[in-house]
């Protein structure tokens, strides 16, 4: 039986955190140059990415560049060259949402279509698997009913998808709420977020269903325990979001991800393997439900809705970790709640939902077992039975910034005697290398003693190898090493184990004018398809479809400002599948004078947001 090898892809705001994301257990490192990343504030230099390919490529961990933003007319040869110096650096592949890179003339280097695409159908995969990426990164609202249908729809192109972080509302791709509401483009890394923001929610009559509240705003996704069935879907790639996350958000997250990989890999009966080398050593105890977090769901996986909204979490609020029992002035008691990730220390941040619905922050000055002295900036002190969550876990915290593990590659020592005093040591690692190295020896005299010596001598760490002594001379002759010697040898086995630089893959995705023609199946989507450049509208053309401009270049064109799996109607218990006799009429979303429209589109079970009014787009 074939064994297929399964990646954990982390995300990296930059070369240290992507270095770190390596040492915690990632197969694979998405990361952003100087532009064209979809996320603003994440760009890196092209000699930044290089070290980062090196330091990965001595793991066999790839390195993808984002490359995923709508490009316009004016941008397309700066973002050729930027193909090139992602090749020149090392990269393994490119992440990109704009089409018109394959009519460029860039290397040979293989394509990944972003979830930006929009692929939650299986005639969207196949279309964008004809034009010839090598991998599709599914949309996140997916079941693994639906995830399976697109995989076998594909056969040979990676499915890649998103098992950890933040949850946009709308479908990727087809959000242009920020763009509507402030001249900054999602589809060109300025999201300003609109879906975390606080509505008033009315009916069609005036009346306020809510106030104040963050409606749009998701919980985070969490699938920690369901890698297995994705991989029996047809995933091989699990994606964890957060390239503006810190190191310590990055470390944690995917050290527990790697951990719980590895026992899906276990439970599969060597169904399936790790894509990389190595795994990390020692180091802090992960604990996700400790790090940022606006509360998780496992959302559409299922298949069956939830309760997806994040309520007050929509900036992050912690771990819920107690409620208080007593409290006296600025010291309070907490009846602290079972399992919560590490004991309360000084220095915690905390914080509580205030009776009117606000977050007020606290500070946990002096902690003596369930007994908090705090400080507090602002606002009432919270009343006996309120819920207090920790937002910064002072212990974890250092955990993660002064404990981290070390990337180790096991390799396995055999010990040969060839004659008298000369003995050679022949080492083979799990990246696949071996080396040898020879050496003259006095004969030991204690052959038990010496036999213990050798094995802790010769069983420790070297550069990136953990080694084991798995066998000594079958003839019992053993000879006498000084530990300085020892640690000689093995640092020379060591070097001779290092991965050489990967070849360049020359099977990167073939270019659209060699494409043929009569193989490629046209997409089923037709409107909003982000074509911002003369390249891009080419493709289109080529299968028969007159796209029409992105909405960032035509505001004026009506749009869907998002479409959504998620409902608002549902969330309030106003489904007419949950009432029946409920009408799914227009709610109405009001924000600092601004008007948005919520519609229902029951036959797909889907909600999208659209202009209210005679509100008028943001201009540039």
């Amino acid at each position: 039986m074939p064994v297929t090898a399964l990646e954990l892809l982390a995300p990296a705001r930059n070369k240290d955190i992507g270095i770190a994301a390596i040492d915690c257990g990632a197969d694979a490192v998405y990361i952003a140059g100087p532009s064209f990343g979809a996320r603003e504030a994440a760009g890196n230099s092209f000699e930044d990415i290089a070290a980062l390919t090196a330091y990965a490529h001595r793991f066999g961990v790839k390195i993808y560049l984002t490359l995923n933003t709508i490009i316009y007319d004016n941008e397309l040869e700066e973002a050729r060259r930027c193909v090139y110096r992602a090749a020149e650096a090392g990269c393994d592949a490119l992440i990109v949402q704009d089409l018109s890179l394959l009519k460029m003339d860039i290397p040979q280097i293989e394509l990944h279509a972003s979830t930006q695409c929009n692929i939650r159908t299986a005639e969207q995969a196949r279309w964008l698997a004809s034009l010839g990426f090598r991998r599709l990164v599914l949309a996140r609202e997916l079941s693994l009913t639906r995830i399976r249908e697109i995989a076998d729809a594909v056969p040979g192109c990676g499915i890649e998808c998103f098992v950890h972080g933040a949850l946009c509302v709308s479908y990727s791709g087809q959000c242009y709420l920020s763009q509507y509401l402030a001249g900054r483009s999602a589809n060109r890394g300025c999201c300003i977020q609109a879906c975390r923001s606080r509505y008033d929610v009315k009916d069609g009559s005036g009346n306020v269903l809510l106030r104040d509240k963050a409606v749009l705003s998701l919980k985070d996704l969490s699938l920690t325990d369901r890698l297995l069935q994705l991989a029996d879907a047809g995933a091989s790639s699990f994606k964890i979001e957060g390239r503006l996350k810190n190191i310590s958000y990055v470390r944690n997250i995917v050290r527990a991800y790697s951990d719980a990989l590895d026992r899906a890999v276990s439970e599969s009966g060597g169904k399936y393997s790790r894509r990389s080398w190595g795994s990390p050593s020692g180091g802090f105890t992960p604990h996700p439900e400790a790090t940022f977090n606006r509360g998780y769901t496992r959302y559409f996986i299922d298949g069956t809705r939830g309760k997806w909204n994040s309520g007050e979490y929509s900036k992050g609020i912690g771990e819920p970790v107690g409620e208080v029992s007593r409290i006296n002035g600025e010291t309070m008691v907490i009846r602290p709640f079972n399992g919560i990730s590490t004991p309360l220390s000084n220095g915690d941040g905390l914080c509580f939902i205030s009776a009117k619905g606000k977050v007020t922050g606290m500070r946990a000055d002096k902690v003596q077992g369930d007994t908090v002295v705090f400080s507090q900036t602002e606002g009432a002190a919270p009343a006996p039975g309120t819920r207090i969550y920790r937002s910064y876990n002072h212990s974890l915290e250092k955990a993660l910034e002064n404990n981290p593990p070390t990337r180790l590659i096991p390799a396995e020592i055999r010990m040969v005697h060839k004659n008298s005093g000369r003995y050679m040591l022949n080492a083979a690692a799990a990246c696949g290398t071996s080396a040898s190295v020879e050496f003259s020896a006095e004969p030991a005299r204690n052959l038990d003693k010496a036999a213990a010596g050798l094995r802790s001598s010769l069983s420790r760490r070297s550069g990136i190898f953990t080694f084991t002594l798995a066998e000594l001379p079958a003839d019992g002759s053993l000879p006498f090493l000084s530990p300085s010697t020892a640690n000689a040898l093995r640092r020379d086995l060591a070097a001779g184990l290092e991965p050489a630089p990967p070849a360049p893959d020359m099977r990167g995705s073939i270019p659209f004018d060699r494409l043929d023609r009569s193989a490629i199946t046209p997409p089923a989507q037709r409107n909003q398809l982000n074509c911002a450049n003369s390249l891009s509208k080419s493709v289109y053309e080529a299968v028969g479809i007159e796209p029409e401009p992105a909405f960032e270049t035509d505001p004026s064109l009506p749009v869907e400002l998002m479409r959504c799996k998620y409902c608002i109607r549902y969330e309030l218990g106003r489904c007419p599948k949950q009432r029946p006799g409920e009408k799914a009429e227009p709610l109405h979303l009001f924000n600092n004078g601004r008007r948005l429209k919520a519609v229902f589109d029951c036959a797909l079970c889907e909600m999208a947001i659209v202009p209210d009014g005679d509100t008028a787009p943001a201009t540039v």
